[in-house]
């Protein structure tokens, strides 16, 4: 199986030039494989945006437990959504980043985690593990599929699942640094190591919405074609275009918001291509006690998935194990959410079949058939199910992209006077139907900018270009029916989506309809 290069091009726009995959490749090389150049190199503010998710979460209304988009706060009405922060980093800093994350850091800690098998199978998520065939790496569904089969092979058990309150902005820079030397095996970092320590310790951002020409929409296209022309794809022409504008006012830097209760600098950003590393690096510590104070005395199955840790235990153990693992996460300046941790209990009936039961926190009653939620899976005992909240979203999203095209069609109807424009569905098909599953290349015009001599100025030139589609949702539904119930005829997974053609029609009629279409 061949490895994934860190080297690549990252397509959007920020405070500086794109890099060039071609052309710059031995530049960048040379830059980043310099620990004198990464220990001098100063980091660019990174760039901050929002990304919302919609939650249809238990909330209290009226004295009742509901599922609900919204709920009250300090008497006001307000939604349940999330919204995840993302951080970028310029081009160059972000190839510093991934060369520092996967050729060494990333090789040392799977150096490490090569000598003790146990607890390099627990840790799951930002690694690349590869299949028993050898031919591709594992995913969610692998790693759902694991933990339940081991819930099946030992029948009566208990599974806990907790959920580490906001992982990435609660970090400890001290024990972070602690972490990073030891995994080194140095007593202090080297400065280049130290350099981007710094950097993601702390940070500074600007918002990407301070670029916006308004709250609604784009950025100043009109500026940033200029810029295009003359050969710069970033929203400043050079760095000094952008301190003067920092010294007016015009854009504001802000820096590392996240603080603790005695009001210390912590957390990392999310969204760096070094800040899964260090998730994971951090906790190394704390996967360590687990395997060898949970697992071995207890015969315990342990599994983290970034913040998301599943153990599975007998019966007699569970309540120990729940406060040991509460207790220990506070070593490490962490908190687990009680909202989120789920205790299932798993029996075999009178006809040996898996049932299980949640532990309600509230009445601390068993509610019985209330799935293991995992990974994004519902594990029922002798059935497992898409979860619920990811089905609603595709479907969410798929009226979302429907209506959007609608809008597009009346747009042109009534700017171009065209009675019935035409609703291209074949990127809606891709995208939402069984017509997208198959992975294909298909043949596009791009455009590339290049200097046009006899003019002398920076132009875009169009090119064929071939575009992988790696596949739709119903892709990652077929393999993840596949994998819990093989060829078998009634698959509950795929029973899921059955009806997905037939909604996506409706959806289409219903957007004609409204659009003026007939």
């Amino acid at each position: 199986m061949q490895e994934k290069s860190w080297f690549k091009g990252r397509g959007y726009l920020h405070l500086t030039q794109k890099i060039n995959p071609l052309s710059q490749k031995a530049e960048v090389f040379g830059k980043v494989k310099n620990p004198d150049f990464v220990a001098r190199h100063a980091f660019f503010p990174l760039l901050f945006k929002t990304m919302p998710q919609r939650r249809y979460k238990k909330v209290k209304k009226d004295g009742q437990i509901v599922r609900s988009h919204t709920e009250v706060k300090n008497g006001k009405v307000v939604s349940t959504k999330k919204l995840r922060p993302i951080l970028m980093a310029t081009h160059i800093d972000s190839q510093i980043y991934a060369y520092y994350s996967n050729e060494i850091l990333q090789k040392q800690y799977e150096a490490y985690l090569k000598n003790y098998p146990e607890l390099s199978a627990s840790i799951c998520a930002y690694r690349r593990m590869p299949t028993a065939d050898g031919l591709r790496n594992k995913s969610n569904i692998d790693f759902a599929k694991e933990c339940f089969d081991e819930i099946k092979q030992r029948g009566d058990c208990v599974a806990l699942a907790f959920d580490i309150e906001n992982f990435f902005p609660s970090l400890d820079h001290k024990l972070l640094k602690k972490a990073w030397a030891k995994l080194l095996e140095k007593k202090n970092l080297p400065p280049d190591h130290y350099n981007i320590f710094t950097s993601v310790t702390n940070f500074s951002y600007i918002r990407l919405d301070s670029f916006r020409t308004n709250k609604k929409g784009g950025f100043d296209e009109k500026y940033l074609a200029k810029l295009r022309k003359n050969g710069v794809q970033a929203f400043f022409e050079n760095p000094k275009e952008l301190r003067e504008k920092i010294k007016a006012g015009e854009i504001r830097i802000y820096k590392n918001q996240y603080h603790n209760e005695k009001n210390q600098i912590i957390g990392i950003p999310q969204g760096l291509p070094i800040s899964a590393m260090l998730a994971n690096l951090y906790l190394l510590a704390f996967d360590e006690y687990i395997v060898n104070e949970i697992v071995k005395p207890f015969h315990a199955f342990y599994r983290r998935y970034s913040d998301d840790i599943l153990i599975v235990c007998d019966k007699t153990n569970y309540q120990n194990i729940q406060t040991s693992i509460i207790n220990k996460i506070e070593d490490f300046c962490l908190k687990i959410s009680a909202p989120k941790t789920e205790v299932c209990i798993f029996e075999k009936n009178t006809e040996d079949k898996l049932q299980v039961s949640r532990l309600d926190k509230a009445s601390e009653m068993l509610k019985p058939n209330v799935p293991l939620i995992y990974l994004g899976f519902e594990f029922y005992g002798e059935k497992t199910l898409l979860k619920s909240a990811n089905l609603a979203r595709f479907y969410r999203e798929m009226k979302g992209a429907v209506k959007t095209k609608a809008r597009r069609i009346k747009h042109i109807k009534e700017k171009e006077l065209v009675e019935n424009p035409p609703l291209f569905k074949r990127k809606l098909y891709r995208l939402y139907s069984y017509k997208g599953i198959k992975k294909r290349k298909y043949e596009v015009t791009a455009h590339k900018l290049s200097f046009d001599e006899t003019i002398r100025e920076w132009k875009y030139v169009p090119y064929p270009r071939k575009i992988k589609f790696r596949g739709n949702y119903l892709s990652y539904v077929d393999r993840a029916a596949k994998a819990f119930y093989g060829e078998e005829k009634h698959n509950p997974i795929k029973r899921q989506v059955r009806k997905h053609w037939k909604i996506l029609q409706k959806a289409i009629k219903k957007r004609i309809s409204c659009a003026g279409i007939t």
